[in-house]
């Protein structure tokens, strides 16, 4: 099965669903398509829904750890979502691994005044796996990231690495910046969430 070339997004009843997209430089051998719904609950939290079709024996798929924060989680198999107010420079970066382990920071500018976010809790992670598939949904609680839960709007980037057995990675997103792979760049952010 070939994977899915063209990403797109759909809102539906408040949901956003959409497929992501490999980066040209970074196709996905094993790896088929990679769905995710993203919803805004009334600015409380933030719902990511990741299902990656593909031949899971072929790919390293962290096993599940403490779910605790960490960071690297990016050097493997893990999916993201950069988050922004719809103004100003700042943003977040939300890791989840399928190991349950998890990463936050906010980012002052584009890749600029990093620091550990801090969260009211940690994220709810929950996993499911078959042979062809591997089903991820998180839960981040916006409460204590007053630039996030008081926003009319958000700016959304959702993204994935995958690993495969070789050690390979590829890098999946909803648009790719020209050049290297770079979720952090302002085209990724290409769904927004809240009110119009």
């Amino acid at each position: 099965m070939a994977a899915d070339l063209t990403g797109s997004a759909v809102n539906l009843a408040g949901v956003q669903r959409a497929a992501l997209i490999f980066h040209p430089d970074t196709p996905g051998e094993a790896v088929w398509r990679i769905a995710v719904e993203v919803n805004l609950v009334a600015g409380l939290s933030l719902s990511c829904q990741y299902s990656l079709h593909g031949d899971l024996a072929r790919l390293r798929v962290p096993g599940a750890r403490t779910g605790r924060r960490a960071d690297g989680l990016w050097q493997h198999t893990c999916f993201e979502a950069f988050v922004a107010a719809d103004s100003g420079p700042a943003y977040f970066e939300f890791n989840f691994s399928p190991g349950l382990d998890w990463a936050a920071y906010r980012f002052a500018a584009y890749r600029h005044g990093v620091t550990p976010a801090n969260l009211a809790q940690a994220p709810g992670l929950n996993v499911r796996r078959t042979a062809d598939r591997l089903d991820l949904s998180a839960t981040v609680h916006l409460a204590g990231l007053a630039a996030l839960s008081q926003a009319r709007r958000l700016r959304v980037a959702l993204a994935a690495v995958v690993e495969e057995d070789s050690g390979r990675l590829s890098y999946w997103a909803l648009q790719h910046a020209p050049g290297n792979p770079d979720f952090h760049h302002a085209d990724s952010f290409a769904l927004a969430l809240g009110a119009p």
